[in-house]
């Protein structure tokens, strides 16, 4: 396998073009993982390059913790604040320390990466043997070299800055970009997210490079990313404040006109579940007082069933083909052994699952099914769901 070249590791570096007088260890140190595991099992059917971006990351995550530079202590602090817990996937013993080189922290970024950027294995278990083992080696190897790792000072990037301080703003910009663009935490979780913003983007386009500017800046603003889909400006307040921004203020909320008709038609129940659109177009004329004789939201024909969810302040949402994985007692439609296949893909398959609805089901309990395909462990899905929901659909799921 070709090695690492100059130019990939420093492409992801914050003071790129910039060099450091640490970029050799840690070009290296790059370059010895990927020598020494070339022979992996796992790694005998993975894409071209995947083996290299794993590398880079552990590679960049041993740069971070070694600087205590603040991008590893912000997802680590976050997930306490959001979960109670450091690192999905992985029950942690005494010998975990924080912010320092530990074998869960490896072993989920090896998972994080291959799960976001290896097509094939997007779905793959956290605990999968191959992946544990791999991630056990590439473990072994940071170790070894851990304790004469060097400071990487150009890691230190939000260090000082104040958001107060005008003279900061240039560099609290650069911060936000280096992280969106090119760190090692946030860029796997992007890469569909960055397909699905690329789909009409043209390169024979005289305006090509201008427009891929203009779309990557409204990106930054407006799409979420990371393992924990938080926005960059999110991310960014992480790493200069180290603590999430506070909420803005929720307006008192009206009651949406829907709302009453559909809970006094379903005895007070914000769910329902229908059989077929017929059923579905019936309930929208008899319960709603939609116009009779009108096919309505007809584009929504030809589903297997249907589900429509109703909340105070924004109304009423609509989702396909999903009823038989919901568990919810009043559900006719739940199928058990349906679920059991097809439950994780509300959590994975962005467009399945609208967000409220997602968040509804996972509220009320109801969906006892999902696991990872090959799998038999529900309770790590159960226990990881809302990180699983926010790595995998991002701001399909974290959006309003």
């Amino acid at each position: 396998m070709e090695k690492i070249t100059e130019r990939e590791f420093l492409l992801r570096q914050p003071n790129f073009p910039n060099r450091s007088e640490t970029d050799v260890f840690y070009l290296n140190l790059a370059n010895t993982l990927l020598s020494e595991t070339t022979s992996d099992p796992f790694l005998t059917t993975m894409p071209e390059g995947l083996s290299k971006r794993i590398v880079l990351t552990l590679t960049d995550y041993l740069q971070d913790i070694v600087a205590d530079a603040g991008l590893w202590r912000s997802f680590v602090d976050t997930n306490r604040y959001l979960y109670g817990w450091s690192i999905p996937f992985h029950t942690v013993g005494e010998d975990y320390i924080d912010y320092e080189l530990n074998k869960e922290d490896v072993r989920f970024l090896v998972w994080y990466v291959v799960a976001m950027l290896w097509n094939d294995k997007r779905d793959i278990y956290p605990h999968n043997p191959q992946l544990i083992e791999f991630a056990d080696r590439c473990y072994s190897i940071l170790e070894n070299h851990y304790e004469e790792a060097p400071v990487n000072e150009s890691f230190n990037i939000a260090r000082g800055l104040e958001f107060s301080d005008p003279e900061d703003s240039e560099q609290i910009y650069h911060l936000g970009n280096w992280l969106f663009l090119h760190s090692y935490l946030l860029t796997p979780a992007f890469a569909l997210s960055l397909h699905e913003l690329m789909q009409d983007y043209d390169e024979k386009d005289p305006e090509a490079d201008s427009k891929l500017n203009n779309i990557l800046e409204e990106a930054m603003l407006q799409n979420t990313t990371g393992p924990l889909a938080l926005f960059t400006p999110e991310w960014v307040y992480l790493m200069i404040k180290g603590k999430l921004p506070k909420d803005e203020e929720k307006q008192v909320e009206t009651i949406h006109p829907y709302y009453e008709k559909f809970v006094k038609a379903t005895n007070g129940s914000e769910i329902k579940y229908f059989e077929s659109y017929e059923a579905m177009n019936e309930f929208f004329i008899s319960a709603l007082g939609w116009e009779k004789g009108v096919e309505h939201l007809a584009q929504a024909k030809g589903a297997s069933d249907y589900i429509l969810l109703v909340n105070k302040s924004k109304g009423m949402l609509m989702a396909r083909g999903i009823a038989k994985c919901i568990a919810d007692p009043a559900n006719p439609l739940y199928d058990e052994e349906y679920a059991k296949v097809h439950a994780f893909d509300l959590l994975t398959i962005r467009g399945l699952c609208p967000g409220d609805l997602l968040r509804y089901i996972f509220d009320n309990d109801w969906l006892p099914d999902a696991k990872f395909p090959g799998s038999e462990d529900y309770a790590l899905v159960k226990a990881n769901k809302d990180f699983i929901a926010r790595c995998y659909l991002q701001i399909y799921y974290r959006g309003d």
